[in-house]
């Protein structure tokens, strides 16, 4: 989930599967997300818990950035291909 791959390089058959699988690993990210959320909000109500609380916000923000952005640039490259060829 966290290593970048140079899309580029790929076979289109390749970029096919790793959307497939960037797509599936969506719904392990959400659930994630919110498990990280519900332990944010465990934090922020009891107490001395606010630093917690918002390195675990910022943490959970970068996973579903970085899994979107991953999605993008995977399309992305999908769509040159087939304008392309």
């Amino acid at each position: 989930m966290f290593s970048s791959k140079d899309y580029s390089k790929m076979t289109f058959e390749e970029l096919v599967s790793e959307e497939k699988k960037t797509k599936s690993q969506q719904t392990t990210t959400a659930v994630f997300i919110g498990v990280v959320i519900g332990i944010i909000f465990w934090a922020a109500t009891h107490k001395g818990g606010f630093v917690l609380a918002v390195i675990l916000l910022i943490f959970a923000f970068r996973v579903g950035y970085r899994n979107s952005q991953n999605l993008k640039s995977i399309q992305a490259e999908i769509s040159r291909r087939d304008i392309v060829g």
